[in-house]
């Protein structure tokens, strides 16, 4: 169920840029008409509406996930706030720009980011994160704990390469195709990373009283 929360904007980012698109005069009308004040020219193509729009659907969407906790009394943890400003930052720049460029750019520098932080936090401030977040529940040698912060750094890292791999050469000038990686090729690669992480963790669980 979380992991679905989790996909909340990216499940309406890729909804809303397939409805936009099968509508583009629609798109490009509503576009310039309620957004042409922030952005760039006042105006966009049929072609560009699609990824304008998306982009601020994704951006309301995080917003609205964040709202949604606050309001439940829940803990919004500090990845979310960056993801949140990350998206509003590079968003931003697409919107405003109507280049799909940045947007494309924020997932892989996320990735790298959530890599650098693992890193930097274990090498420098001695932190293992990833213990810090599940030590509650799993009991682990100081090895154990250090080949799964490692894991988690290789994957982000892999994983912002594939994104800009797949949006910059791949499919350089295809944001449709990127939109379909970001949606399905992204989020299956995350699933079974976690589903295999879930099996070697589930060895070391806590017993609970």
């Amino acid at each position: 169920m979380k992991f679905l929360f989790d996909l909340f904007p990216v499940i309406l980012f890729f909804a809303a840029y397939k409805l936009a698109g099968m509508h583009a005069e629609a798109a490009q009308v509503f576009t310039n008409t309620y957004l042409g004040s922030i952005i760039s020219g006042g105006s966009v193509t049929p072609d560009q509406a699609p990824i304008v729009l998306a982009t601020v659907v994704g951006i309301l969407a995080t917003v609205l996930q964040i709202a949604y906790l606050k309001v439940r009394g829940r803990k919004v943890e500090g990845v979310m706030w960056f993801s949140l400003a990350m998206f509003v930052f590079f968003g931003g720049l697409t919107i405003y720009l109507h280049d799909e460029a940045f947007v494309k750019w924020k997932l892989s520098i996320v990735y790298w980011s959530f890599a650098v932080g693992l890193l930097v936090s274990d090498l420098i401030f001695k932190k293992n994160l990833m213990r810090k977040s599940m030590s509650e529940f799993v009991e682990l040698p100081d090895a154990g704990w250090t080949r799964i912060n490692l894991a988690w750094i290789a994957f982000f890292t892999v994983m912002g390469v594939l994104n800009w791999y797949v949006a910059f050469v791949l499919f350089k000038g295809n944001t449709d195709a990127w939109v379909n990686f970001k949606m399905f090729g992204t989020t299956a690669l995350m699933f079974v990373f976690i589903i295999g992480q879930t099996v070697y963790l589930s060895r070391h669980m806590k017993e609970q009283a």
